[in-house]
C-alpha cells in the first residue's frame, strides 16, 4: 500500500512538472524563494488570504489576535484581515460562504487550511497555486496539474493570467511573473505560520537555549577535568 502511494505521488509530481515547465520556463518544480518566511511576508500573506481565499476556506486554529505578535495592531487586523466581517478577534478565521452554499457549489465544504502546510508541505502549496490552467470541461472552468479535476477555481487568476494546459497564454496576468511568485510565497508564508504560530518565538528562544547548553557543556567539561585531576593525583600517591 505504501509503495502504491509513493508511485501515485511521483506520478502527480511528474504531471505537475509538465505543466509548470511551460509557465515557469523550467524543467523542475518551482522552489520557494530563499528567506521567504519572515514576519512581513506572513502579514502580507494574511491580507492576501483574507481578500482572496477566506470566502471559501477557514483557518480555525489560528486566532486573529495571534497576528498581533507579528507587529500588527488590533485595528490593522480588524481592517485588513478580519475585513470588518463581524468575525471574533479571539477566534479563528471562518469562511464567508455558508455550509449549504459550499455543498451546492463544490459538492462539499472546502477544507480548513490551518494545518495544510504541515500535511502537504510548503513547496506543494506553492506549486499548486501556480499550476492552474483553463479547462472549459470543468464546472469551474479550471483544472490543476498537481491536483487533476480539482473543484477549486483559480482565485489568483487576476495575477497569474489564463493559460491552457499546454501553456498557451489566453490572457496575461496583471502583474509580472516575479510579482506573482512573491504574492503566492506570501500566502504560503501565512499558511505556514497558521500551522505553527509559535515558530518565531521558538526561533528567538533557540539562540538562548543553545547558549545555555554551550555554557553547561563548558562547565561540565571543567568539572570533569577537576574531578579526574584529583582521581589521578590520588592514584599516583597510592602507587608510591
Amino acid at each position: 500500500m505504501k509503495i502504491m502511494r509513493k508511485y501515485a505521488i511521483v506520478a502527480v509530481l511528474v504531471a505537475g512538472v509538465a505543466g509548470l515547465s511551460v509557465r515557469a520556463n523550467a524543467d523542475t518544480l518551482l522552489s520557494l524563494p530563499a528567506g521567504y518566511f519572515n514576519k512581513p511576508a506572513v502579514i502580507a500573506g494574511a491580507k492576501l488570504f483574507a481578500r482572496h481565499c477566506s470566502a471559501c476556506h477557514s483557518v480555525q486554529s489560528l486566532r486573529f489576535n495571534r497576528l498581533a505578535s507579528l507587529g500588527m495592531t488590533k485595528a490593522e487586523i480588524q481592517k485588513d484581515v478580519m475585513l470588518e466581517s463581524g468575525a471574533n478577534y479571539l477566534q479563528g478565521m471562518q469562511p464567508a460562504m455558508t455550509l449549504a452554499q459550499a455543498k451546492g457549489w463544490f459538492g462539499m465544504p472546502p477544507p480548513d487550511l490551518s494545518h495544510m502546510v504541515r500535511n502537504l508541505g510548503a513547496g506543494f502549496i506553492y506549486n499548486y497555486l501556480q499550476s492552474f490552467y483553463w479547462d472549459p470541461s470543468r464546472p469551474s472552468g479550471w483544472n490543476n496539474h498537481l491536483f487533476p479535476k480539482v473543484a477549486m477555481p483559480n482565485v489568483l487568476q487576476p495575477w497569474s493570467g489564463i493559460v491552457t494546459k499546454q501553456g498557451k497564454v489566453i490572457e496575461p496576468g496583471r502583474v509580472t511573473p516575479a510579482a506573482f511568485h512573491k504574492k503566492v510565497a506570501d500566502i504560503v508564508a501565512f499558511l505556514r505560520y497558521a500551522s505553527d504560530p509559535s515558530v518565531f518565538t521558538r526561533y528567538k528562544l533557540g539562540g538562548y537555549v543553545l547558549g545555555a547548553l554551550i555554557a553547561f557543556s563548558l562547565i561540565a567539561y571543567w568539572l570533569k577535568k577537576e574531578y579526574w585531576k584529583d582521581v589521578h593525583s590520588d592514584s599516583a600517591k597510592h602507587k608510591k
